[in-house]
């Protein structure tokens, strides 16, 4: 016994670890969120800078790779091949790195700032700007530049030098091989399971709260903790039983399926409301978003009261929600260049949000003001108080509900698969023991922060775990950055001698 827990002390530290704070928090629910709320103000009173400083740099780190020389390196070795073809690969990391959350704000998010924007008049055009380039900011690249940077990392030390898919791995340039896989590892790899589970707590905290939300809307279903806790149940069986059965026979399959659900709800979405309001707020939305990304950065570095309650809490979530969507996307990313990585990453995804939001924040942009008001006031009721007064509106209704069920179960089962991956020493297949572990923590967990406080102390979970994940990435770019010198020398050198090779042709033409 004492052998087994030596051979796999990551996992045995970081689940007895988070039973503990389990069981702590179940039999002191008050004390446990009050402590929790004191760390979050002191957070985000004097490092909000920190959390924007983070989230710029990898978005700046990700636009030099794009159009650097090491761009065409390949995330494995030089004549691989991708694992899987573009439009699963799309699916699967978009429903990965989105999930429940995109579903969950997709009317609300846009409603609540178009209806109380910050220092603009509600209800107006500027407030519809506002409320577009707030949630471009908030889900856009910023959030893609968290999971780009840290999935090729990964990538690029499995495939390319053939390390273990940890996060460790990812430190091997600077501390060192034996450093990587003795203690130091180990709390490295422990700190990226805290940060993994509290992102997706997070995330099915608030699928719970909208699938509750949707039974009660739809089918008077009533909204109480015993529902919550059936459909917690329930979907951790449907996760745990995606997670044992694989990536390509589970996971993938539910992302595709989900990626054509999304896009018929989007093609009936623009059919049904405002088609014309949607194309003009849409790229309205991305014009001003684009002058603010390259004049003022859209004022990331401003905090207090509004910026601490959305933008610090969506850097927060995405640091947090990096290691499973990041861990992932390396799994599936076999046999792709950094460039076409990167584009893949962070330019698709990024659009496909941008589309989404400008569809449904424009349909709820189109209500009269005294359903806008309503709707907004309880966020997980929002897209389904406003789309029922659309044709076709049950039907889309009941659409996303399949689809916030699907979302829930790729997120989570990704996130499952993930965890066994980390606590077995990167064992890209790892035992389904230990996926029924996770996937069955992760679901106790959830319930505990609902009894806590809700959607306030779920959102506080992802802020607080990404702190000290947040300086684990920083020195993980720095690793990579020292690795791709090693590429960079070689390009050069190839370049080179093709430079030669064509010189000497020349040579030999003007001689014949």
């Amino acid at each position: 016994m004492i052998d087994r827990i030596k051979k796999d002390k990551v996992f045995y530290i970081s689940s007895i670890s988070l039973i503990l704070i389990l069981i702590y928090a179940f039999f002191n629910i008050e004390t446990f969120e009050t402590a929790s709320s004191n760390a979050l103000n002191f957070l985000l009173n004097k490092f909000y800078w920190f959390y924007s400083g983070v989230i710029l740099s990898f978005f700046i780190f990700c636009v030099y790779l794009i159009f650097s020389k090491v761009g065409k390196v390949k995330l494995g070795k030089d004549d691989e091949k991708a694992e899987y073809g573009f439009i699963s690969w799309l699916a699967m990391l978009f429903c990965a790195g989105m999930g429940m959350g995109l579903v969950f704000w997709s009317v609300a998010e846009p409603l609540v700032h178009y209806t109380n924007p910050l220092n603009v008049e509600p209800f107006t055009e500027e407030a519809k700007m506002f409320a577009l380039k707030k949630v471009f900011l908030h889900w856009g690249t910023s959030a893609w530049a968290c999971y780009a940077i840290l999935a090729l990392i990964l990538a690029y030390m499995q495939y390319r030098k053939g390390k273990p898919a940890l996060m460790s791995s990812a430190l091997i340039p600077i501390i060192g091989e034996k450093r990587a896989e003795g203690w130091l590892g180990n709390v490295i790899d422990i700190f990226t399971i805290f940060a993994t589970v509290a992102g997706v707590v997070t995330s099915l905290g608030l699928g719970t709260l909208q699938i509750n939300a949707g039974l009660n809307f739809l089918f008077d279903i009533p909204e109480n903790i015993k529902i919550k806790l059936i459909i917690i149940g329930i979907v951790t069986i449907c996760y745990m039983t995606s997670a044992i059965v694989g990536i390509n026979k589970g996971i993938k399959i539910l992302s595709n399926i989900n990626l054509f659900i999304a896009a018929l709800m989007i093609g009936l979405a623009v059919i049904v409301g405002p088609t014309s309001s949607i194309f003009k707020n849409l790229f309205s939305g991305l014009a001003i978003y684009g002058k603010e990304l390259v004049t003022t950065n859209n004022n990331i570095f401003l905090h207090g009261g509004w910026y601490n309650d959305w933008t610090l809490f969506y850097w927060g979530w995405w640091i947090a929600w990096a290691p499973p969507v990041g861990i992932f996307i390396a799994r599936i990313s076999r046999g792709r260049t950094i460039r076409e990585f990167l584009l893949g990453v962070l330019i698709i995804p990024s659009l496909l949000c941008f589309i989404w939001f400008a569809v449904f924040g424009t349909i709820g942009f189109n209500v009269d003001h005294s359903l806008a008001l309503e709707a907004a006031k309880k966020t997980q009721t929002a897209f389904f108080m406003v789309l029922s007064k659309y044709p076709l509106g049950f039907f889309i209704c009941n659409l996303v509900m399949i689809l916030s069920m699907i979302f829930f179960i790729t997120s989570a089962d990704s996130s499952t698969f993930v965890l066994a991956m980390l606590s077995s020493k990167g064992d890209l297949n790892p035992k389904n023991l230990k996926k029924v572990v996770w996937g069955i923590l992760q679901g106790a967990l959830t319930i505990i922060f609902l009894l806590a406080g809700g959607l306030k102390m779920i959102q506080t979970a992802s802020i607080l775990a990404a702190f000290p994940f947040a300086f684990i990435m920083i020195f993980a770019m720095v690793s990579f950055k020292k690795s791709l010198k090693e590429e960079k020398e070689k390009i050069l050198l190839e370049d080179e001698v093709e430079k030669e090779l064509k010189d000497s042709r020349k040579k030999s033409v003007r001689t014949v």
